[in-house]
């Protein structure tokens, strides 16, 4: 039976309490808070991020058989680790990622950095959090902001500086585990087509996208992607 494992990015609560629903619904599923997020240090770069859980999976003697499914930098995480150890990987989940550095909009690192010194730009940065939460439940999002203010606006400046270094596009075509590729298309920041790049580069991938859903699937219709990966597991 493969292992589930789940990997959180900056965005949606900023660690592994933003797959409630997945951890529920997959009881025997993995979901390691990344270091740097609630507590540790953080890793300098998605390749190091990768070394990091592979590390916490073989520790547990968890790491063979793996469907890594992840967003943002989870999603750069699981490529990474699916380039580096496709026989230790039979499936990669991915959604809300690039293979290549992701164009931002003006502002988005200076926001974060402001919120630091700034009481009001730090209201802004958790106004800001809380809109592209807004197709989240309720209850959950509440929860999850209240992790976010935990992890804090320097940690996901950090992060979002990781995910924009992030770029194999050289070897994206290599790629051996099977691939299911996922795209909100009401994400709230209407990004470049990413994951539609990685699809057409990687043979036999699929490319699925999601109307009324945004930037963190899982979390805004867990029903939905809870199919999909069922569906992918299966298939393996």
């Amino acid at each position: 039976m493969p292992q589930l494992v789940f990997l959180h990015g900056p965005g949606a609560g900023a660690c592994a309490d933003a797959y409630h629903y997945q951890l529920k619904h997959f009881p025997a599923a993995l979901a390691p808070s990344l270091p740097g997020h609630l507590e540790g240090t953080r890793c300098p770069d998605v390749a190091r991020y990768s070394e990091w859980v592979r590390g916490w999976l073989w520790a547990q003697q968890r790491h063979r058989d793996l469907v890594l499914v992840g967003y943002t930098l989870g999603g750069a995480i699981a490529l990474q680790y699916g380039l580096d150890y496709p026989d230790e990987v039979r499936g990669v989940v991915a959604m809300t990622v690039a293979a290549r550095p992701k164009v931002r909009a003006p502002g988005t690192y200076e926001m974060r950095l402001r919120a630091l010194e700034d009481p009001k730009a730090y209201d802004e940065w958790i106004a800001f959090q809380r809109h592209a939460m807004k197709l989240v439940a309720p209850e959950l999002r509440e929860r999850l902001m209240e992790r976010h203010r935990q992890v804090g606006p320097l940690s996901q400046y950090h992060d979002l500086k990781t995910i924009d270094a992030f770029d194999v596009r050289d070897r994206i075509g290599s790629f051996k585990p099977k691939l299911l590729l996922l795209r909100g298309l009401d994400d709230h920041g209407n990004p470049p087509e990413y994951e539609r790049e990685i699809h057409e580069a990687v043979p036999g991938s699929r490319y699925v996208e999601l109307p009324g859903m945004g930037h963190f699937p899982p979390m805004e219709n867990p029903d939905r992607v809870n199919a999909l990966i069922e569906q992918f597991v299966a298939a393996l």
